[in-house]
């Protein structure tokens, strides 16, 4: 992981609060599947147009079989302003492969042009779409799974959430290095503030690109916040050591252990943020994407 970080960090790659969010999203583009496996051929994979809260959004569907397979909805990270489909292409890619679900991977709105909850009400009504509309795409509605990586792991710890309260099962919330508190105050936001890939400014350029800071408190942007976390999906939360998000992710497993939720957590050692997608240089990444694939597996098909 230091040689990955020393190898980053010789590549002067511009840091994303040195940039707009227009230049963000191209940098993150071009470097996201560098350090990433291959993308994996899949014998079904289809670009979709699905119903957003506000119109038509972009998704893109990949299964390893033509079976009627059970899906994952997958939400990419990015801290709500950068990241897409294509970023997370071959991440998507190896969980339907070492899964043996379909996913759906969703290119919700993004922030500044999207400001919060723009990302949180796409996510529920594609989440709600899916539950319905499964079948026409030769997929299983009734096992259904969210997940997430990073900014996209709070949105699927939120629309389990919201999959209560609409009284939809959900089988699973994959919850991998998702943000969950309101500051970006906890011990490890200081602690690995400064070159550990995702540091305290871009965080900051993040957040202010997405949410007014006297929303922050609103469990939509910061699911530890909600009023009852009973009566949830089970839950796998991938965590990384040395990430700012660490604390938030470990708190939010407990709080939903403490509730009596079935809780899987994973806390990998010595690697940063975002490590789930660099399987072409650590090792970690591979034995993380079998967690999660093995996760899926099991509760997609009990």
């Amino acid at each position: 992981m230091a040689g990955v970080l020393e190898r980053i960090h010789r590549a002067h790659r511009p840091a994303f609060h040195s940039l707009t969010p227009k230049q963000a999203r191209i940098a993150y583009l071009m470097g996201a599947e560098i350090l990433d496996l291959p993308r994996a051929p899949l014998p079904r994979v289809e670009n979709l147009t699905v119903p957003g809260a506000e119109g038509g959004l972009s998704a893109r569907l990949y299964a390893p079989s033509d079976a009627k397979l059970p899906v994952l909805l997958y939400f990419h990270g990015g801290g709500f302003t950068i990241g897409s489909i294509e970023t997370h292409d071959s991440l998507c890619r190896q969980l339907a492969l070492r899964s043996g679900a379909a996913v759906i991977s969703l290119d919700y709105r993004l922030a500044p042009e999207h400001r919060f909850p723009a990302a949180v009400d796409d996510c529920w009504a594609v989440m709600k779409w899916l539950a319905s509309a499964a079948e026409s795409l030769g997929l299983d509605g009734t096992r259904i799974a969210v997940g997430g990586d990073s900014a996209g792991g709070t949105l699927a710890a939120v629309s389990a959430l919201h999959a209560r309260d609409i009284g939809l099962k959900l089988a699973l919330q994959l919850l991998i290095t998702p943000g969950t508190t309101a500051h970006a105050d906890t011990p490890s936001h200081k602690l690995f503030a400064n070159g550990f890939l995702l540091d305290a400014a871009s965080i900051a350029w993040f957040f202010d690109h997405y949410i007014a800071h006297n929303h922050k408190r609103d469990w939509r942007f910061a699911p530890l916040e909600a009023d009852d976390h009973g009566d949830l999906a089970p839950a796998c939360v991938l965590l990384a050591e040395c990430d700012p998000l660490v604390d938030e992710g470990l708190a939010y497993a407990d709080l939903l252990r403490a509730n009596g939720n079935e809780v899987e957590l994973e806390l990998v050692r010595g690697v940063t943020h975002d490590f789930i997608k660099m399987g072409r240089s650590i090792p970690e990444a591979i034995t993380a994407l079998e967690t999660c694939a093995q996760a899926i597996k099991r509760a997609l098909n009990p």
